[in-house]
């Protein structure tokens, strides 16, 4: 096995701005299959998807260099790959058998390596017949989905609103409150509807040509949960005109941090009886195993926008920073692997 392996990587953010600061290298080490720990595994990288707090996290200045320790630092997250090498104690996982997952938090090594070291808890086994792409395209936006449509809230008949529904996020959002056989309305633009409702929207509202919060209130106490992916807080705000007594509100992001919104948040999730929640990034094992178990009984689906090659990686941030992808950017990483 090779000693060292190519990964993008970044040292110092030149223009504020990760694409013009990643550079390839080719010189990177390969930890050591013996220094292996018994909940680790040597992947070999197939495909890799990117996520805003890719770039996000290291062009925030003193935030990303306590989230991210330690130069030069490679992004990514999402991945798809191989396994090449494992603690010889490790009886759940096979050399050569392909994982999916994500990293559980932003860190100097991410998975825009064409080898990366990851923890068990941190990925699952792929489904047989589950396209490698498709796979890294699930990562942090399907279990952020998963974690905001919970099986102890959703039965068959409840109704859930979606708030932003074609998005990354949005888009496995739909597809998992229907696997529960949910009643789904969620928001787009023009050009998303009929993607919103491929995936299995009920009823999709056009956000550019109709006033949300007035349809809502319009249709009254119906919903038995609402998931706000867009960080839209005065939705929350006025949420007792179309939620159900007792129904659950889930708070995916926010649009902008300020006192008021934090005293909003904070205090809806800390109020006797609340049940709004703040949904954080979690990348477990049973996460992935979950949404794996539904891709392969093709109840849920990834969406794609473009997949990029490896060496292309700076042109994939270029397009997700422009808000326009319609599902996840994917990079091809090791594309003889597949």
């Amino acid at each position: 096995m090779a000693s060292t392996t190519t990964a993008w990587q970044w040292t110092t953010i030149i223009d504020g701005k990760l694409e013009k600061s990643l550079s390839l290298n080719h010189d990177v080490p390969i930890p050591d299959k013996s220094k292996l720990t018994p909940d680790q595994l040597l992947v070999e990288v197939i495909a890799a998807a990117v996520n805003p707090v890719d770039y996000k996290a290291p062009e925030s200045g003193w935030i990303g260099n306590l989230l991210i320790r330690g130069r030069p630092a490679t992004p990514g997250l999402d991945f798809c790959g191989r396994i090449i090498a494992k603690h010889e104690s490790n009886s759940s996982f096979s050399e050569g058998q392909l994982v999916f997952g994500a990293y559980a938090k932003v860190a100097q090594f991410g998975t825009l390596s064409r080898c990366i070291t990851i923890s068990v808890n941190e990925c699952a086994p792929l489904p047989e017949g589950i396209n490698p792409n498709d796979a890294a395209a699930v990562g942090c936006a399907a279990t952020t989905a998963l974690q905001s449509v919970p099986s102890s809230l959703v039965k068959p008949g409840s109704r859930v609103f979606i708030n932003g529904g074609s998005g990354g996020v949005g888009f496995y959002t739909i597809q998992f409150a229907k696997a529960l056989s949910a009643e789904v309305t969620t928001t787009c633009s023009t050009g998303n509807i009929e993607l919103c409702k491929s995936l299995g929207a009920d009823r999709v509202i056009d956000y550019t040509k109709t006033d949300v919060m007035a349809a809502l209130k319009e249709g009254g106490p119906v919903y038995d949960l609402v998931v706000d992916n867009v960080g839209n807080l005065d939705l929350s705000r006025q949420s007792h005109m179309f939620m159900k007594k007792g129904a659950a509100f889930m708070q995916v992001g926010v649009n902008s941090i300020n006192a008021r919104d934090m005293v909003t948040v904070f205090g809806k999730m800390l109020w006797p009886g609340s049940t709004f929640r703040f949904i954080q990034m979690k990348n477990e094992a049973a996460l992935f195993a979950q949404i794996g178990k539904y891709m392969a009984e093709g109840k849920v689906r990834a969406v794609i926008d473009e997949i990029f090659e490896f060496e292309d990686v700076p042109r994939a941030y270029e397009k997700l920073k422009t808000g326009h992808a319609r599902g996840k950017i994917v990079i091809q990483v090791n594309k003889e692997s597949m």
